[in-house]
């Protein structure tokens, strides 16, 4: 009943829980087996007589980490896939840039159809009309074409070549007139109308293009081939100069013949034969200024001879004629061998 004796509203009494018996004991026997412990000992005792076996470490070498498989090859898809959607994607859009190259030849087809040389510059000489059913055969462009420098003495050469025509007209005038006074001179009329119909066009052709084409692209064999064809044209312009009769030339000697027979016809021939001197010395000094551009130039006869055989060599028509003479010089060969 001792418990029930107790006062419960008396203060509390301090207790200290460390002065228990059991306590006390077990804390004076950590202390003695702390002092005691040697973590270094083999043998040593400490912790409740703790054995000091030490643990052996795994005598196995080390590995390196490795991913696992299904790693790895998950990986591999992956990139193979995206390799194979390149290409795919690759293949589609040489497809479609074939496709486009197609469409693109089949409308230059069509307008090279519809226009012909759609490709290459009109020809805009000479200046005929629409409506005229001859085309122009060239193209001629000074401000384009030809430099600077030359400019000026191909103009010239151009405008010498007209004069040439138009004394040419004028010589079939001139003849006509001749042949009227005494028609005995039907002979220098019908030659004097040859001559306007083929040397206009020869005149043009033979050294008025070639000059322009050598001043145009700096080509050696266009300068000797005007040189060559200019140098007669000139032989040509003193004797059409001269007027031998039966020739088809208005010139001195026929002109002054007519001044007894029909001053009036003397005078026009001799205007005509006028015309031809004049062409006669323009065509000299011309000759002398496109020299001195030639030599300014840097042409010579060995370019000259490349030029010609690099043309020969690269043109389709010679090209296809030494082929087929080729061919027929084999089989007259083998024909030759099979006879034998």
């Amino acid at each position: 009943m001792s418990g029930f004796d107790s006062n419960p509203f008396a203060g509390p009494v301090d207790v200290n829980p460390f002065q228990d018996a059991s306590v006390t004991e077990a804390t004076s026997r950590a202390g003695e087996t702390i002092g005691d412990f040697n973590p270094f000992s083999a043998t040593g005792t400490g912790m409740g007589n703790y054995s000091g076996t030490t643990i052996p470490i795994s005598g196995a070498p080390s590995q390196p980490a490795v991913l696992q498989t299904s790693v790895e090859q998950s990986a591999k898809a992956t990139a193979a896939a995206a390799q194979a959607d390149l290409i795919k994607q690759q293949e589609e859009l040489e497809r479609k840039a074939a496709e486009l190259d197609r469409k693109e030849q089949e409308l230059k087809n069509r307008d090279a159809s519809r226009v012909p040389n759609s490709g290459a510059k009109e020809n805009n000489w000479p200046p005929l009309p629409k409506f005229f059913p001859v085309n122009p055969c060239f193209y001629q462009d000074f401000e384009e074409e030809i430099p600077d420098d030359f400019r000026g003495i191909c103009k010239r050469i151009y405008y010498l070549w007209m004069f040439h025509s138009a004394t040419l007209f004028l010589n079939v005038l001139a003849c006509l007139a001749y042949f009227t006074a005494d028609s005995q001179n039907g002979v220098d009329f019908g030659l004097s109308i040859l001559w306007f119909i083929l040397f206009t066009p020869v005149s043009f052709i033979c050294w008025y293009r070639p000059v322009y084409k050598a001043f145009r692209s700096d080509s050696s064999f266009s300068f000797f081939f005007f040189f060559f064809v200019f140098f007669f044209q000139v032989a040509v312009y003193i004797i059409q100069s001269v007027g031998i009769p039966k020739w088809g030339n208005s010139g001195w000697i026929s002109s002054i013949s007519m001044i007894g027979t029909n001053l009036a016809v003397a005078v026009v021939m001799m205007v005509v034969a006028g015309f031809f001197t004049v062409n006669a010395v323009l065509a000299i000094i011309l000759l002398k200024m496109v020299h001195a551009k030639y030599r300014n130039t840097g042409a010579s006869f060995t370019k000259a001879q490349q030029e010609f055989s690099q043309g020969v060599l690269t043109n389709r028509t010679f090209q296809n004629t030494a082929a087929s003479a080729a061919s027929s010089a084999a089989q007259g060969a083998f024909g030759r061998n099979q006879g034998n």
